[in-house]
């Protein structure tokens, strides 16, 4: 059977990021869920075991991390655009799907979010 796609993915990653268009959001930071998959362009099923020769995916976290410290969003849709750029900066992708949910913000449903789809 062919493999069609092979993808590296960030599941339910939750940290508190200063977000929110009212001002009761930006009083502190809240909590936001990311989720990412990474596509690869390689669909082959070569591999080997060493990590020399596949996507060091621990960036992900660290510069997430990093981008959430560095200043206040507005929207989640500019916080998962600023995510797809860490991804697209990192070569081998050919798709790319970034999610962002805060989960607190109303007591009747679980999450409100968005997600972008970034295709080469």
């Amino acid at each position: 059977m062919p493999v069609t796609s092979k993808k590296f993915f960030l599941k339910d990653f939750a940290l508190p990021v200063s977000i929110g268009i009212h001002e009761f959001e930006k009083a502190k930071p809240q909590t936001v869920v990311i989720n990412i998959e990474m596509h690869l362009e390689d669909d082959s099923l070569d591999t080997s075991d060493e990590i020399e020769d596949t996507v060091n995916y621990d960036f992900l976290r660290t510069e997430i991390e990093e981008l959430a410290k560095q200043k206040h969003f507005n929207l989640q849709e500019t916080l998962c655009h600023e995510i797809v750029k860490i991804c697209k900066d990192k070569n081998g992708f050919r798709k790319i799907v970034v999610s962002t949910n805060k989960p607190d913000i109303y007591i009747d449903c679980d999450t409100v979010g968005y997600e972008v789809i970034y295709e080469k």
